[in-house]
């Protein structure tokens, strides 16, 4: 890992992926986490700050970049549920199978470079009637905006952490083994439409 990679780009991450916009959808979901939590790219711990404590048993915090654990140690002080770090990658998770009781997923599928192998560990921890909580930019429904997509991309993969502007989250979930219970789609305000249409929702294993 390269100095931008330690200690440029978890800063860079973190002030993007905490914009009020993507503050408001994180407050979407993440209350509705139960029992055991796996949140897949835990990143600077953003997300502890909306967890009810009274409804969660713990969270497993699954992240591979040091400098983003790093970067967590404040927020971990002040968390309001226990968190046990995983510095493995998503496709790499290690717990058992059917172990946990919900899968937080937020602003992380678009970065994973093996989506398909990490939906599939989630879809193997994840309990039968388990949860998974998604929120995830995205491929856009109209077309002009995805041309800009597909022409930023490579660009933006390459300054961004891998993150790719173009994924259709839906269908990677569903691809993984997943059925999507519910799903909202919108273009984030004050965002770049090329990196703002969000789906929110949840899903179950299929």
């Amino acid at each position: 890992m390269g100095f931008y990679e330690r200690h440029i780009l978890p800063h860079v991450i973190d002030k993007a992926c905490g914009s009020p916009a993507i503050l408001k959808q994180r407050q979407k979901i993440v209350p509705n986490a139960t029992g055991r939590v796996l949140e897949v790219g835990m990143g600077s711990g953003i997300n502890l700050q909306y967890y009810d404590k009274d409804n969660v048993e713990f969270v497993f915090g699954l992240e591979p970049s040091e400098g983003m654990r790093n970067k967590a140690q404040k927020n971990l002080t002040t968390s309001p549920v226990e968190v046990r770090w995983l510095d493995l990658p998503g496709e790499e998770i290690p717990l058992d199978d059917k172990s946990v009781d919900t899968i937080v997923l937020t602003f992380t599928l678009c970065t994973i470079p093996d989506w398909r192998a990490a939906t599939e560990q989630m879809r193997r921890v994840l309990k039968p009637g388990g949860t998974m909580l998604f929120c995830e930019h995205g491929e856009a429904p109209d077309e002009d905006v995805r041309r800009w997509q597909d022409r930023l991309n490579p660009l933006w993969n390459a300054i961004a952490g891998g993150c790719h502007l173009n994924r259709p989250i839906p269908g990677y979930l569903e691809d993984g083994g997943f059925k999507i219970e519910t799903l909202e789609t919108r273009y984030l305000p004050a965002t770049p439409r090329f990196a703002g249409f969000n789906y929110w929702g949840s899903a179950s294993v299929r």
